[in-house]
């Protein structure tokens, strides 16, 4: 008996990009397959764009408005799948992504396996797919997440495919977290595991660049969030393995936190470099663009950092370093 797969999607006033959303699921070459959107308390057209699909086999749940990471366990507890696809109301799939991870799943109940995943503003057919040091297959997770942190790179969600198993032994989302909510979750996951898998050519694709992003909740409460699911995922981590590697890669997360919050959030910044000093290292300076670099060069990087931030505010993105 071929294995199911529930793709889970959250809904928060994606009414412009779900449509494509669930179009890029319902494509999935994969034909064992159960799609789930959660509306979770949308304002927009989200909820009649998600019952327009209904007829197609698409699930359809509402609920008051309590947050993605809730979104996701509703969805989860809906679910009937052996395997998890997790997937933004705003991402896409390849048509064969899922069908190509299930392949080299080979009935495994234990294993992550993670696929290519890039990003786009506007048309998937414009990004490029550009490998980088977690295009490995077979990591050890010590080793994935000391990767991952120290090159401050993103575990995009959509990326992988997850055994339900996995997810009911490790524990669910954390509803108390939104921004980086998948930093705690994905670190927690892959260290219930003992390697990690990588498929060549299963793709996914990061939205970018959206107003009123989670990613962009860079309010006091988002960056509380931030700093909650950084403390617990490397705390984690450090329970699992506490070396110099380890400490090393927890102190860049906690470094990155720091000037990607600057100015903002001072008591928060404090004990982010608290953090970083227990961990053995020094605060440093900030890393950037061509553009920062030079800013940086004549202003010093704390004003360049304010200056950086306001055109970020004002929607010039290109300019700014956001949350990654």
């Amino acid at each position: 008996m071929k294995p199911l797969v529930s793709i889970l999607i959250p809904c928060y006033n994606a009414e412009a990009w779900l449509a494509a959303t669930l179009e890029s699921a319902l494509a999935q070459t994969w034909q064992d397959k159960e799609i789930l959107v959660v509306n979770d308390g949308s304002s927009d057209g989200s909820l009649s764009v998600a019952r327009g699909f209904a007829g197609r086999g698409v699930k359809v749940i509402d609920q008051p408005n309590q947050g993605q990471s809730a979104a996701f366990n509703r969805a989860i507890a809906e679910s009937r799948g052996d395997y998890l696809e997790f997937l933004d109301a705003d991402d896409l799939l390849a048509p064969d992504k899922i069908e190509r991870q299930v392949a080299m799943a080979d009935g495994s109940v234990d294993r992550m396996i993670a696929g290519e995943w890039t990003r786009f503003t506007a048309d998937p057919a414009e990004a490029s797919f550009e490998p980088g040091d977690l295009w490995r297959d077979n990591l050890d997770p010590v080793e994935w997440l000391v990767t991952c942190w120290r090159q401050n790179l993103m575990m995009h969600g959509a990326a992988w495919l997850i055994p339900s198993a996995l997810v009911r032994r490790a524990g669910g989302w954390n509803p108390e977290l939104s921004l980086i909510n998948d930093f705690e979750f994905f670190s927690r996951l892959m260290l219930a595991t003992d390697r990690v898998r990588f498929c060549g050519g299963a793709r996914s694709y990061y939205r970018s660049n959206l107003p009123n992003s989670l990613s962009g909740n860079t309010t006091p409460r988002g960056w509380l969030s931030a700093f909650t699911s950084l403390s617990l995922g490397t705390g984690r981590l450090l329970s699992v393995e506490d070396s110099a590697r380890t400490r090393d890669a927890s102190a860049a997360v906690f470094r990155y936190y720091y000037f990607s919050a600057y100015p903002d959030v001072r008591a928060l910044r404090a004990r982010a470099k608290v953090r970083i000093v227990e961990l053995g290292h020094t605060l440093g300076r900030p890393e950037g663009g061509p553009a920062f670099k030079a800013a940086a060069a004549v202003l010093g990087w704390r004003i360049a950092k304010r200056v950086q931030k306001l055109a970020y505010r004002r929607g010039y993105k290109q300019l700014a370093t956001p949350w990654k």
